[in-house]
């Protein structure tokens, strides 16, 4: 009864117990002030819960545009991120994606879920994309998927080579989920570039992931296109209204930020060669040390793949990382 295609999926796993730290999924380790969340209270109070609510959830859109200088048409919001990917493999012609592993893996889940083959082009040694080498598979493809910063290795792609991939002409889809923590976007290339969809989230640098708010910016034609296939009241009261607070405060969001960023260069230093530059709110380690941290109570990404021994640990708040550097010292014995 079940089909073939769906048995051949892993089930997606999480750790279960009552692990001390969590580095593993790359939340932020600050939840959202009670004042902001009592704010957030007290708009839904004035709202109808009976209702549905906007069936393009023009609310939040309204919001994330004036944040960003943009028209409401520039803009689409989803419950995650990860539902606008879900339509981004079937929105454009063309007969297949284009991956650059080791990425993230829900681009390929959602193309397979879709029946669409995916094309994958390796990063390099220093995990950048090869423009040119993307370039010559593009010839028909319905979408380039990139992560900036990627994950999991952390580092920003070069901007010559994600525009190299914007001149094949073919939809890019550009992920900068943990774009606030390098400081660069390259978001106002929409403007130039009809080409282009920039994926953003509220998930990471804003400390919502519980609200699930994930929104894109692209050009008129292409949130046209998506309004015309999504789900209708996907995105609820809450995560709307959660959002518009969320943006009025965005200096609390940068001071956060700046923290984590901070703690994330300490890490780095004191693990040494052992971890990865990093321009994202984790660290890619060259160690194969998973079963060793979890029986310190202590919760990571086990890396597989071209990354076979390494982990991925989410920067934390500074008592929790000062743990995962200490069993880090005992498993290495220094």
């Amino acid at each position: 009864m079940i089909s073939e295609l769906v048995k051949s999926f892993q089930p997606y796993r999480v750790v279960e117990g009552n692990y001390r730290i969590r580095l593993d999924k790359n939340e932020s380790p600050y939840d959202l002030p009670d004042w902001v969340k009592e704010e957030i209270f007290e708009e839904l109070r004035e709202l109808d819960f009976n209702r549905y609510p906007s069936i393009t959830s023009l609310p939040a859109r309204e919001a994330i545009a004036e944040f960003y200088g943009l028209s409401p048409d520039n803009v689409a919001v989803g419950n995650g991120s990860d539902e606008l990917l879900s339509y981004l493999v079937r929105l454009f012609e063309g007969n297949h994606i284009i991956t650059t592993p080791p990425t993230f893996g829900m681009y390929s889940f959602y193309a397979r879920l879709n029946g669409v083959p995916v094309v994958e082009v390796p990063l390099r040694e220093d995990f950048t994309i090869d423009g040119e080498a993307i370039a010559r598979k593009a010839e028909n493809a319905r979408a380039i998927f990139i992560a900036s910063p990627n994950n999991p290795t952390g580092n920003l792609q070069p901007e010559e080579e994600i525009v190299r991939v914007l001149e094949t002409g073919r939809p890019v889809i550009l992920d900068e989920a943990y774009a606030e923590f390098a400081g660069k976007s390259l978001w106002k290339l929409i403007e130039d570039y009809k080409n282009l969809v920039v994926l953003r989230t509220f998930s990471k640098a804003f400390g919502m992931a519980g609200i699930r708010a994930g929104y894109m910016l692209a050009g008129e034609e292409v949130v046209d296109a998506l309004y015309r296939v999504k789900s209708p009241f996907s995105v609820g009261i809450m995560t709307m209204t959660a959002v518009k607070v969320a943006l009025r405060h965005a200096d609390l969001m940068e001071r956060r930020v700046r923290k984590i960023v901070e703690e994330r260069e300490r890490m780095r230093r004191k693990l040494g060669e052992l971890a990865y530059p990093s321009d994202a709110n984790f660290l890619l380690v060259k160690l194969d040390a998973y079963e060793e941290l979890l029986k310190r109570g202590i919760v990571v990404r086990k890396l597989s793949g071209r990354l076979e021994g390494h982990i991925r640990v989410t920067v934390g708040r500074r008592w929790e990382n000062d743990a995962f550097l200490k069993a880090v010292r005992e498993i290495v014995g220094g």
